[in-house]
C-alpha cells in the first residue's frame, strides 16, 4: 500500500477507533442513539473521519492516467 492511500484511510480508521473509545469510556447506558451502542458509535466515528479526509486526493485515486491525458499514454508506448 502506498503512503497516499494510507493517508486517505487513516482518518477513517482513527475515527472508528475514537468512536469506539468514546462509547467505552464516556458513552451512555442505552438511552442515546449514537453512544448507546458500540456499533453505532464506531460507525459515527468512522463517518466523522471520512468527512475529514482530503476529497481531492480520493478523486485522484479513481482516475486512471489514460483518462487524464490520453496523449501522454501514446508518448510512453
Amino acid at each position: 500500500m502506498t503512503w497516499n492511500k494510507i493517508k486517505l484511510f487513516l482518518p477513517v480508521v482513527l475515527g472508528a477507533l475514537g468512536g469506539f473509545l468514546y462509547y467505552q469510556f464516556i458513552g451512555c447506558n442505552g438511552s442515546c442513539a449514537i453512544t448507546g451502542s458500540p456499533v453505532n458509535s464506531t460507525f459515527y466515528g468512522s463517518l466523522m473521519g471520512l468527512i475529514l479526509t482530503d476529497w481531492k486526493q480520493i478523486k485522484l485515486l479513481f482516475i486512471s492516467p489514460s483518462r487524464e491525458n490520453p496523449d501522454e499514454t501514446k508518448k510512453e508506448n
